[in-house]
């Protein structure tokens, strides 16, 4: 596959053009910063907030070893929660106008577990610019051998049987980040089709931070909590199970559902499609118009809005869905959704299921003699 690799005028800029004229309009006729507002940062408060009470109880609480296991569960989820709404905007610069205050959230992502400047170049550069194309959006690439995401992924045998067993994999999403994921697209030469160079103080900051997480979240629990040390990494295994099962749905619920496309360059490593165009055909929003998703998603479940906005803070994202819906129509192109979460859910697990079949042989056309 070419390394160099462009997108299409063929539905030329008119209707990203449009989008964007309609979408400046509605912020400079409301006179509304694009960032964050006073909702955004009481829901900043709120996580944070949930993160010190949780991590607090956890450590602290005089409680039984099963409530300290569901609270280790609700740690796991409220660090998801906070990596989709306050770093997953930091780290895109929609938090705040201020580069300063988008650093310090970007930071937070630590807490995850997952290192900020890796997650920049494979979210931000690699899979925003190359959604859903493989051999170039490695967020495609999940457990890769084991679950196949892509009709041009090589199948093998086992995938059968990926709807069954790809959700409990999903949970192993976040140890992945914390222990091995990070180091390998860190060192390896590219990440997708990019060079790997990095600044020397990335190096650093590698290895600092994960090292204050290994000591936050393994080292500290053993020293202070009075159980047996497997009843501690049993607590540290389900915070990661609950916090990687759902990242991993509700960033697989935005791509690989069906109605999505994933397309692949020409030969000369040409998209068919513009930019915006190729956004629309491979990103879903689900549960749009859940206030519940919205509110713990930080706007992922509306990802078309958020893949051709990813400047805008998510908070804005509900009033900005109705002008692209439209200006999407007036276009002549799609604008997928699915209504509820279990809606998404069950498009995903049909997926799976297709795309865990062996694929379709197409048999040589036979060739007949025609006689003059």
């Amino acid at each position: 596959m070419s390394t160099t690799l462009r997108f299409s005028a063929k539905h030329d800029a008119t209707f990203y053009a449009t989008l964007r004229q309609r979408v400046d309009a509605y912020f400079t006729s409301r006179q509304l910063s694009r960032h964050a507002n006073g909702r955004m940062w009481a829901k900043t408060v709120f996580f944070l907030a949930c993160f010190v009470v949780l991590y607090g109880l956890v450590l602290f609480s005089p409680v039984g070893p099963g409530s300290r296991l569901v609270l280790a569960g609700l740690l796991g989820a409220c660090n998801a929660f906070i990596g989709f709404n306050i770093c997953h905007d930091a780290l895109h610069g929609s938090f705040s106008a201020d580069k300063r205050v988008n650093r310090v959230f970007s930071l937070l992502f630590n807490l995850v577990g997952a290192n900020p400047y890796v997650w920049n170049l494979t979210h931000n550069v690699v899979h925003h610019t190359y959604t859903n194309i493989p051999g170039h959006d490695e967020d495609i690439e999940v457990a890769p051998g084991l679950i196949r995401l892509a009709p041009d992924d090589k199948w093998r045998p086992w995938q059968r049987f990926q709807h069954l067993y790809a959700f409990p994999l999903y949970g192993l999403a976040s140890l992945s980040w914390i222990f091995r994921k990070d180091y390998v697209k860190f060192f390896q030469a590219k990440i997708g089709q990019h060079a790997a160079r990095h600044p020397r103080r990335e190096y650093f900051n590698l290895f600092f931070y994960k090292a204050l997480y290994y000591l936050f979240f393994i080292a500290l629990p053993l020293l202070v909590l009075p159980l047996p040390w497997e009843q501690v990494l049993l607590g540290f295994l389900v915070l990661h199970l609950v916090e990687g099962v759902v990242m991993g749905l509700v960033f697989q619920l935005a791509h690989v559902v069906e109605g999505t496309s994933f397309p692949a360059p020409d030969g000369s490593g040409t998209m068919q499609d513009a930019w915006a165009v190729h956004q629309l055909q491979t990103t879903a929003n689900f549960a749009p118009h859940s206030g519940l998703a919205s509110f713990f998603c930080g706007g992922l479940n509306r990802q078309i809005e958020h893949h051709l906005f990813p400047r805008v803070c998510h908070i804005h994202y509900p009033a900005l869905a109705p002008i692209v819906r439209q200006t999407a129509r007036e276009f002549g192109l799609p604008y997928l959704e699915n209504p509820t979460f279990g809606a998404a859910l069950r498009s995903h697990y049909r997926l799976l299921r297709r795309l865990g079949r062996p694929p379709v042989a197409v048999k040589p056309a036979r060739l007949v003699a025609v006689h003059a």
